[in-house]
Formats: structure tokens, sequence, C-alpha cells
């Protein structure tokens, strides 16, 4: 009696933001927004966060909307990963 146990990563953290940084090598700025309502007012407020993501093979442009997935550090700022560029930015 052989079970395959699957081994999985767990469950990581997956953000959509849109890309707004490629000029370093490998990294992507991505900026997420996210809605919060105040705790005292009750009024809706946009929060964006920046975060710097590890693109291997530099294909992600500026205003790009990416998905990002969590991952081990690999640097002092950059602990997040490129997963897929969702919809790309209108060429000009």
């Amino acid at each position: 009696m052989t079970e395959e146990k699957e081994e999985t990563r767990g469950t990581r953290k997956v953000l959509t933001g849109v890309v707004v940084a490629n000029k370093a090598d490998k990294t992507i700025t991505v900026e997420v927004e996210r809605t919060s309502q105040h705790p005292l007012y009750r009024k809706t407020i946009r929060i964006r966060k920046k975060f710097y993501a590890h693109d291997e093979k530099n294909e992600a442009r500026i205003g790009d909307k990416v998905e990002i997935m969590g991952t081990r550090p690999l640097s002092k700022n950059k602990c997040w990963r490129l997963v897929s560029i969702t919809e790309a930015a209108p060429q000009d």
C-alpha cells in the first residue's frame, strides 16, 4: 500500500496590481490598490502599496496588470515573484 503524497508549498498570498516601474534588471515594481473603510467615519478609502517582484524573463512592461505571489526573500526588499500578466498595457 503506497500512497502518493502530493507535496504542496502551502497557501501563498496572491495579489493583483499594475506595474509602475521596470527599470531594474529582473525586478518590477507593482502597485496594489485595495479599499478599506475608515474605522470611525465609515468612509471608503483607497489604499495603495508598492511591492517589488521578481521578473525572471523581463517580460512585464509599465501599465501591465499582473498577478504576483509571495515567495522566499530574494533580496532586501524583494519577496514576491511574477506569476502572470493578466492584461497587457496598450502599445502607443
